[in-house]
């Protein structure tokens, strides 16, 4: 049973959309897909980037996302792949709409 098959948290929908916010919102996988954004890094190098990160939450998260296809395991460690980069790249917006946010709630 893959990824989008699953049930998730909060959703009896099966919809990937649901699918994919039950896996980017579990915690350290967005910090995981970020530390990632500038290229490959080793298990060590990644638990580090993630400080606080125990071992075993890092195997798991990336067995989560490897699965889901965001992110590759190579020679020179774990990387995001292609869906992983395109993922990235749709942060972008969110991350515009998140400063207009901010800055309307601290204008009142």
């Amino acid at each position: 049973m893959s990824i989008i098959d699953r049930p998730v948290r909060g959703s009896d929908s099966g919809r990937p959309i649901m699918a994919l916010l039950d896996l980017l919102g579990r915690r350290w996988t967005l910090r995981v897909i970020w530390e990632l954004r500038g290229g490959a890094l080793s298990f060590r190098a990644l638990q580090a980037a993630c400080s606080g990160m125990s071992p075993s939450v890092l195997n798991q998260r990336l067995a989560e996302l490897r699965e889901a296809q965001i992110v590759e395991a190579g020679g020179d460690g774990y990387a995001l792949s292609a869906r992983g980069r395109e993922l990235l790249e749709l942060f972008g917006p969110l991350q515009r709409w998140s400063e207009d946010w901010a800055r309307a709630l601290r204008d009142g």
